[in-house]
């Protein structure tokens, strides 16, 4: 039940949300402790201490290592890359991917009766993660019905640790739930920044599910937010785009219009704006919350014969109308024929 709840705050935050096929990924989970690569833990500990002063259940792992060959070890790593590789396939249409952080939660006791077997259940929806080399960053959730807590992690593709950071702070501000056992509640601090990646504000068709999107997707940039820009903007429906875009211009007497502010990394920003085309470009962009980002602006002279579609709010709403008028013309005519 608590995990069904974070599914509906994640909608409410505007997200799509669509369950995916979990065997590769529990596969590559239990590849934590039952493969060969238990031997890399043993190497580590014993770099440190010996068996004999390492804690029993860690000399109880550890001592896993001396069943395994060296031909263990490196079958274990070509079925981790197949498999790593099966996952961020997976994972590529999507800006994330939800898991409790833990599927349950155990006594002490639970947990000194059989610690192994424990240890490996809590981590069954994350124990893949730094195999298939992703970024991860777990939140809390809500109260369960006992009063236990729960959690949820959301898991991205590697060095989208600031996308997920950004993300965290708008998920915090939904929940709503106080830090810790004081009266207090998170307060959402300045924007997160990064040198490695920049913040691009969109409009029109590059908007999730729109036809240019794939172009931000393919350079692994992320979804951060969907917001709208200051009260300063007019949108203009552009004649003669294909496929069909929008002109953001700036304009005192202006509205604010809906925009999704995305993360692209640096090393791929150019390549995006090489494929922008006049009248169109990329400037700074003010968005309601004061904040400044960069962002698709359109040339003066190109709005000169363009429809101004502000009064929409955004270009989304604008195309939905579009579809909306052709279905209410085919079935008008379908009608007819019928008659």
């Amino acid at each position: 039940k608590a995990f069904l709840v974070a599914v509906e705050r994640v909608k409410k935050l505007g997200y799509d949300v669509e369950s995916i096929d979990f065997s590769a990924f529990n596969e590559l989970a239990a590849a934590l402790y039952n493969d060969a690569w238990v031997t890399e833990r043993t190497v580590a500990v014993e770099r440190m201490t010996t068996r004999e002063k390492a804690h029993p259940v860690i000399a109880q792992i550890i001592a896993q290592a001396d069943k395994f060959k060296a031909i263990d070890a490196l079958q274990a790593e070509y079925n981790r890359a197949v498999l790593a590789r099966k996952i961020n396939l997976a994972l590529q249409p999507f800006d994330a991917l939800m898991v409790p952080t833990a599927p349950t939660i155990y006594t002490i006791a639970e947990v000194e009766a059989d610690p192994l077997t424990k240890n490996a259940h809590m981590g069954a929806y994350t124990n893949f993660v730094n195999f298939a080399d992703l970024s991860a960053l777990a939140l809390p959730n809500v109260l369960r019905e006992d009063g236990l807590p729960s959690g949820v992690t959301f898991i991205a593709p590697a060095w989208h640790d600031q996308a997920l950071a950004n993300f965290a702070q708008l998920w915090q501000t939904e929940t709503s739930l106080s830090l810790g056992k004081s009266t207090q509640h998170y307060q959402k601090s300045l924007e997160i920044q990064s040198n490695y990646s920049v913040q691009l504000a969109v409009v029109g068709a590059h908007l999730t599910g729109m036809p240019l999107n794939f172009q931000l997707t393919s350079r692994n940039a992320t979804l951060l937010k969907k917001t709208q820009t200051a009260d300063a903007y007019k949108l203009f429906a552009l004649k003669n785009t294909t496929p069909p875009k929008p002109g953001l211009q700036c304009d005192a007497a202006g509205t604010s219009i809906e925009v999704e502010v995305w993360d692209v990394p640096l090393a791929n920003f150019g390549a995006i704006v090489a494929e922008v085309p006049a009248p169109l470009g990329i400037g700074n962009l003010k968005l309601k919350d004061g904040t400044w980002v960069k962002g698709f602006i359109c040339e003066a002279y190109a709005i000169q014969d363009a429809i101004d579609i502000s009064h929409f709010g955004g270009w989304r709403a604008y195309i939905q109308s579009l579809n909306q008028t052709a279905q209410s013309v085919v079935s008008k005519n379908v009608g007819e024929v019928s008659i």
